[in-house]
């Protein structure tokens, strides 16, 4: 929830009410225009898993906020993933956050308090679905779970989302067919280095830590999820069309891939907030979302992949007013 600075400046103060402050339950907004200083107060930033990329990325983003707005407070918030994210966001518990697009229409299709705020400040980089095994594993193919024992994510993650999706659409009852266990990704490679899990879901930019990490030191393999399976979750409507099919590259996990590239599923990932953001902030924010991409980049690669011509398209959110006052300002 954003805590704006005490102090207002003689110039706002003159203003009176037609300056004044914009309220919604936990967030109270006072920004000073762009000629005299940048946004201050503080903002909580949801991010995820302590190993996983979003809290990578909020890290980051802290940092390059920092630099360009240095009266801002960032304070990151770990979370399970998209879906609690998105309703941190749509609750005020939270001020921004990162989530996956199927995460954000899910939400916005079941009705959830505040789902009609929700708003987008723009499209990042894209995750990817990886299907984890060990080399020497039985499993090919998503339909060769049955009966395995896999670690599916936690319930308020955006990977329990996407791998109850993708059972379905290779046929499985995500419940019945296989024994799901709900591992987020700081237990997930521990676990199947030790056999207690057959197999880990994990949706994630590329190359996410913990899962390189595991292929330095344990034998595993990438199991491709096919167009196949693509057709099918577009059969199933609603948020399963915001999966795409896509290919991992083999230099993602050198030593899982050997030299070979993966087809999976990918869902674009969005910087989420709250209609009643402030938009002067909101468009700050983007911008250095948008101007730091390269140096957040060599960190989070995927975010090498921020483009400006396609960041505003944020489906299934409408963009924030903010982030479309950015766009506007530096449209050629």
């Amino acid at each position: 929830m954003y805590q704006a600075p005490l102090h207002i400046s003689r110039r706002r103060a003159l203003f009176g009410s037609a300056a004044g402050f914009a309220v919604s339950g936990l967030l109270l907004w006072r920004l000073l225009p762009r000629d005299e200083e940048s946004p201050g107060g503080t903002i909580t930033f949801s991010t995820g898993t302590p190993t996983g990329v979003y809290q990578k990325y909020g890290e980051l983003l802290r940092s390059a906020l920092g630099k360009d707005m240095p009266r801002l407070d960032v304070i990151l918030l770990n979370s399970e993933g998209s879906q609690e994210n998105v309703r941190r966001v749509a609750t005020g518990q939270a001020d921004f956050t990162v989530a996956a697009a199927d995460a954000a229409a899910t939400y916005m299709l079941q009705g959830k308090p505040g789902a009609d705020l929700l708003r987008s400040c723009a499209r990042l980089y894209d995750d990817y679905v990886h299907l984890v095994v060990p080399r020497t594993s039985s499993v090919r193919s998503v339909a060769d779970l049955r009966g395995k024992r896999v670690a599916v994510g936690p319930t308020g993650s955006g990977v329990r989302l996407i791998a109850d999706h993708v059972l379905e659409a290779a046929g499985l009852d995500p419940t019945k067919d296989v024994e799901p266990l709900a591992d987020g990704i700081s237990t997930m490679p521990e676990k199947l280095r030790n056999d207690e899990i057959d197999a880990f879901f994990w949706s994630g930019g590329l190359p996410t830590s913990a899962v390189l990490k595991l292929s330095d030191s344990y034998d595993i393999r990438l199991v491709p999820i096919g167009s196949d399976l693509i057709e099918k979750l577009h059969e199933q409507g609603d948020a399963s069309r915001y999966y795409r099919a896509a290919v991992m590259p083999a230099d993602a996990y050198p030593r899982a891939q050997l030299g070979s590239s993966v087809q999976t599923v990918a869902v674009a990932n969005l910087l989420v907030t709250r209609e009643d953001t402030d938009a002067r902030l909101t468009e700050e924010i983007t911008r250095t979302v948008i101007d730091h991409r390269d140096s957040i980049g060599g960190v989070v690669h995927a975010a090498q992949l921020v483009d400006l011509r396609t960041a505003i398209y944020t489906d299934p959110l409408q963009l924030h007013e903010g982030a479309r006052r950015y766009y506007r300002s530096v449209k050629p």
